[in-house]
């Protein structure tokens, strides 16, 4: 390929690509722990979110919440004087505003996990693209050792028809 044709293909390439060629022909890796990179930003509120939204979402949660449920209306079942008589009103509250305020962290907790999945995905088209590029050169190589091979075994044709020639006509002189 011409030097300038290469340097405009370059220079097609956006800034995570071009860092790519660069760690390609310095032979640097390009692999990290995006997963540590993305947990090392985040603000004690997005981490408290995470952990709300992953106890929210839990087996341990499910069952803390039906067993309290289930205490709260037996309590009020059972006492002469209930303080959240039968229609539970008052459980009917604490549950809309768990609700209420669950969502939103449940939902800040998906955008940032959406986010962290898109970071990943870069990171994977940057290793795929690298990895692609390695294999493109590995091509070249091969096919360069085939060329050099099948340049040395025409050579080496070449001498054994010449080697030929020469016996052949060392025969035809000696009459044979």
């Amino acid at each position: 390929m011409d030097t300038n044709k290469l340097i405009a293909q370059i220079q097609k390439l956006d800034d995570r690509e071009r860092a790519v060629v660069a760690a390609l022909l310095s032979q640097n890796t390009i692999a990290r722990d995006v997963d540590r990179e993305y947990t090392g930003q985040l603000t004690f509120g997005e981490r408290v979110a995470d952990q709300v939204a992953s106890f929210g979402g839990s087996w341990k949660f499910l069952g803390l919440f039906l067993g309290s449920m289930g205490i709260w209306i037996a309590i009020n079942v059972v006492e002469m004087v209930p303080f959240d008589p039968y229609p539970f009103i008052l459980l009917n509250l604490v549950l809309s505003c768990v609700a209420a305020i669950q969502a939103p962290v449940i939902m800040m907790s998906q955008n940032r996990q959406s986010s962290r999945d898109r970071l990943d995905a870069r990171h994977d088209y940057e290793i795929n693209l690298k990895a692609e590029m390695e294999v493109m050169g590995l091509h070249v190589k091969v096919d360069e050792l085939r060329d050099r091979q099948w340049a040395a075994l025409v050579d080496l044709q070449d001498r054994q028809l010449k080697l030929l020639e020469r016996i052949e006509a060392k025969l035809g002189k000696e009459g044979l």
